[in-house]
């Protein structure tokens, strides 16, 4: 998609990207696709139908993603967040998704989740959402009279250093299997085997196939994932140049603050000069939610500013008017309250560690589980386990302290838990298996 002017060619990545979220939206609403429940349903009650919608949204992601790319249609290379890094930061990736897989739990669902509740009516939600986003931003951009960041005081000194410089100049599988020379056939080749296999471990499943809410929530939202790739990385300004003839550029390519050969008429540029987004923004990206929540806040912060309306504004709107919309049209939307003061405070720390955990592992279940691993990324594949992980091993903690009550010290249930998860020898059980 090649466009003459600015403005037309942001507004079209903007809108193309609030109607794809709109969809989603509606579709998570009406599926219950939801990331914390699969892990739930599989943890206390052995379900794994959920778990395969989910593991079916990442093939098809991953599927598109491979086909896609080896046809020079997008690259995910220059995206945004850099899954493909060659700076393989584990120990953020292993760390942020352990407490955003805590928080997911606390919180009653991971980002895109809250979104979802947000639109069907759920208060709770939304205060989760407020949280998200003030640390999210915060993570980012500088405290007010400070130009430290949350990441800077809290995390950078100590955790970038354990960062892992890698030699074949990127993180994602197909290189690293096969080399920097050889990368695009190693990124098809490992993509097409890894979602095929996939694909078959979730079709096998006589469950899985007759329940068309889980067909129908893993199909839309690989889908998306890979429309929202689609959208960001065709979009193109084209233009005719004096020294090169007709010459077009991408979004990144024109906010990069250090490029300065575009030769542009003022007719492309309008009056975008003084207001123009960052080079991220123009990035090639896809589905994630903590940190839009931040661009979200920010964007309603500054008074609208265009400059600010991004993809991840337009997502976050999106995805929480789609499902306002289902849940107005199915007649589902309902206020939803805090239970006691407790619900209070469980929904208080999982937001506080959604908005740490989400911008340490440079994602979310979605940001990070679908998203980044249709690039292939062994980052966004780490913070993945250990989001999953987090949630299990909170969830197995809850029920041992729920059944057992004033009985089960904390480390009883975590070492129990532990050993249930056979990640510690049967001999350190404290509490009898439930």
């Amino acid at each position: 998609m090649i466009f003459e002017v600015f403005s037309s060619a942001w507004s079209t990545m903007i809108w193309s990207t609030f109607a794809l979220a709109i969809v989603l939206g509606a579709v998570v609403n009406k599926t219950n696709f939801c990331t914390m429940g699969a892990v739930s349903d599989w943890v206390n009650m052995g379900d794994k139908g959920r778990i395969r919608a989910w593991l079916f949204a990442i093939a098809i992601a991953l599927l598109g993603v491979t086909i896609l790319e080896s046809l020079g249609t997008i690259n995910t290379d220059n995206a945004f967040p850099p899954y493909r890094s060659a700076n393989l930061i584990w120990a953020e990736n292993i760390l942020g998704g352990f407490l955003f897989g805590i928080g997911m739990t606390y919180g009653s669902g991971c980002g895109n989740k809250t979104m979802i509740r947000i639109g069907g009516g759920n208060i709770k939600s939304i205060m989760v959402g407020l949280i998200i986003g003030v640390i999210a931003y915060f993570m980012i951009n500088p405290l007010p009279g400070s130009d430290q960041t949350l990441m800077s005081l809290l995390f950078l000194d100590w955790i970038r250093p354990l960062s892992v410089s890698l030699e074949a100049g990127s993180q994602d599988l197909g290189t690293l299997i096969a080399g920097a020379e050889n990368a695009a056939s190693g990124r098809l080749w490992v993509g097409l085997i890894l979602a095929t296999l996939i694909l078959i471990f979730v079709w096998k499943s006589s469950d899985f196939r007759s329940s068309l809410d889980n067909i129908l929530g893993g199909l839309v939202v690989g889908l998306i994932v890979i429309g929202a790739w689609y959208v960001t990385s065709t979009i193109q300004l084209g233009y005719e140049s004096d020294f090169d003839g007709d010459v077009n550029v991408s979004l990144r390519e024109y906010l990069d603050p250090t490029t300065s050969q575009w030769d542009m008429s003022e007719a492309v540029h309008e009056n975008w000069e003084s207001a123009k987004p960052d080079m991220s923004s123009g990035s090639p990206q896809s589905l994630t939610f903590i940190n839009p929540a931040g661009q979200a806040l920010g964007y309603t912060a500054s008074g609208f500013d265009k400059a600010k309306l991004t993809f991840g504004v337009a997502l976050i709107f999106g995805v929480i008017l789609g499902s306002f919309l289902w849940s107005l049209l199915t007649k589902s939307f309902r206020i939803e309250w805090f239970a006691s003061v407790g619900d209070f405070g469980n929904h208080l720390v999982g937001g506080i560690l959604m908005g740490f955990g989400g911008v340490l592992a440079m994602g979310c279940t979605i940001g990070q589980g679908i998203t980044g691993v249709s690039t292939l990324a062994v980052g966004s594949m780490l913070s993945l386990v250990f989001i999953v992980f987090g949630s299990a091993l909170t969830m197995k903690i809850q029920y041992y302290k729920l059944v057992y009550e004033e009985e089960a010290s904390f480390f009883g249930a975590l070492s129990s838990s532990l050993v249930d998860m056979k990640l510690l020898p049967s001999m350190m059980r404290k509490l009898e298996k439930v």
